[in-house]
């Protein structure tokens, strides 16, 4: 009676040929392998909420032993790490806006002569505030400073200095998101985010579902060459993503007022050179997957990494230094840089260079491997 519903030797059958369907598809079943070992490695060692070791320059006009026991105690915190010192107000405009630094400390030329007087001379501290999770624990062990970092060298008649309040005054200055308000940098970071997963996964899917569905012969049958199948493939995609670019900016700026200080036609014009780059990595991929299915987990294989390491959900400089290496290899830690850097600080061309040419770099290997990839038969 059992046999009529369930019989062990179909259920074994169907286990068998399930496995050996699974050692066939070997790109899938690596995918299922290799996507939860990503998660576990990047979740495991490369994402930190506490970024520590943070680019800092110094414009110091006072040459005391109190600034220097400041700066130091900024060292020593492990918070701060001081890559450069400058001298002109202008230096330090520009590292903040190209994002080289993530702090700026001013000492005022009498520092130490008000600090002996008792005058409570006042520290300028700029910090890079478009990313807010990055700079808020450093900010906090900064007030925590100026109550005993110099405890050592207040000493004999300078001791009763050491009394509250502290000796000297720490002026913090949140350039660029001044409220500390979240919205200004997850939102145009989403502009990216959204950009890189849809243009992957749509034109990952065009070539696959073309042979699927038997259409392929009759595209290889024709005198279109390889270029201008990918362009042909990949232009109607780019008008999708500026459609997607629209509503993001008009729902950032009506719903969470989002500041938009620079230019939108500069924006316009990366936005072709990143999403042609995420386009050329979709038409790869369709031109390895045999199915769908796997044209859908290659996209997956690609976005996972670019998410977590491009800085969008963690901070860029809490990643370790391999972690960060390989996010530099994504074109979307480098459009984050530049969205944040053109709405939120209004850079122009210049400030956005650096971050640029990464990413055309990207799309130019993403399309000789395309092209290459493409197959004008069948065969």
């Amino acid at each position: 009676m059992i046999g009529k519903y369930f019989s062990w030797v179909r259920f074994w059958a169907v286990l068998s040929k399930e496995f050996i369907q699974m050692r066939r598809d070997r790109l899938t079943f690596a995918m299922m392998v290799g996507i939860p070992l990503i998660q576990l490695i990047l979740f495991g060692f490369a994402i930190n909420t506490d970024p520590k070791n943070l680019p800092a320059a110094v414009l110091s006009a006072d040459n005391s032993e109190f600034s220097r026991s400041f700066v130091r105690g900024m060292e020593n915190s492990g918070y701060f790490r001081v890559v450069r010192e400058i001298t002109t107000e202008a230096q330090a405009e520009r590292m903040l806006a190209v994002g080289e630094v993530q702090f700026v400390v001013t000492i005022p030329e009498d520092f130490s002569r008000k600090l002996q007087r008792g005058e409570r001379p006042v520290l300028l501290v700029e910090a890079d505030a478009t990313d807010p999770a990055a700079t808020s624990n450093a900010i906090a062990a900064l007030f925590n400073l100026n109550q005993t970092v110099l405890n050592r060298d207040l000493q004999g008649s300078l001791g009763h200095l050491q009394n509250t309040p502290p000796p000297f005054e720490l002026r913090i200055h949140r350039r660029y998101n001044a409220e500390v308000v979240t919205q200004y940098n997850i939102v145009p970071g989403l502009m990216g985010v959204i950009l890189t997963m849809t243009m992957v996964m749509m034109t990952a899917l065009a070539v696959t579902r073309e042979r699927e569905r038997g259409t392929m012969e009759n595209l290889l049958a024709t005198p279109v060459r390889p270029v201008e199948v990918m362009i042909g493939k990949i232009l109607p995609y780019i008008i999708v993503g500026y459609i997607q670019v629209t509503l993001i900016l008009l729902a950032a700026k009506l719903f969470f007022e989002v500041p938009m200080l620079g230019s939108l036609v500069l924006l316009s014009l990366v936005l072709i050179l990143f999403m042609a780059a995420n386009l050329s990595v979709g038409f790869t991929f369709s031109t390895i997957a045999r199915n769908q299915m796997q044209a859908m987990q290659m996209t997956f294989f690609f976005f996972l990494p670019s998410l977590l390491l491009s800085g969008f959900m963690f901070p860029f400089r809490g990643m370790p230094g391999w972690a960060q290496a390989l996010g530099e290899a994504f074109p979307l830690t480098h459009f984050l840089r530049i969205v944040r850097g053109i709405l939120l600080k209004g850079n122009g061309v210049t400030e956005i260079t650096p971050n640029l040419w990464p990413i055309g770099l990207f799309l130019l290997v993403a399309a000789i491997i395309a092209l290459n990839r493409y197959r004008e038969t069948l065969d």
